[in-house]
């Protein structure tokens, strides 16, 4: 489980991402790179991380289905993701 304090954090450059996402595209277009300097970093969504959407854990994560490798394992050994057969794992 990831501290509750980390998850807090990206949750916090989610919100700064979305609400300068219009301000930077039109910076960006206009060429204006003193403006887009002047922006908080975190409202670069180069700066977001991914994290499991069960644990927060943010290693192993598999964008298809938005979760580490460990909860997709524990939930493809229950058959709760249809397609997924359990191998030699």
């Amino acid at each position: 489980m990831a501290k509750e304090s980390m998850k807090a954090r990206e949750r916090k450059r989610q919100k700064l991402v979305e609400k300068y996402a219009a301000k930077r595209e039109k910076y960006k277009a206009e060429g204006n790179f003193e403006a887009l300097h002047a922006l908080p970093k975190n409202s670069s969504k180069v700066r977001l991380h991914n994290r499991c959407s069960q644990t927060g854990r943010p290693r192993g994560f598999i964008r298809q289905f938005g979760i580490s490798r460990i909860v997709f394992r524990e939930m493809a050994s229950q058959g709760l993701i249809p397609g997924v057969k359990k191998a030699s794992w």
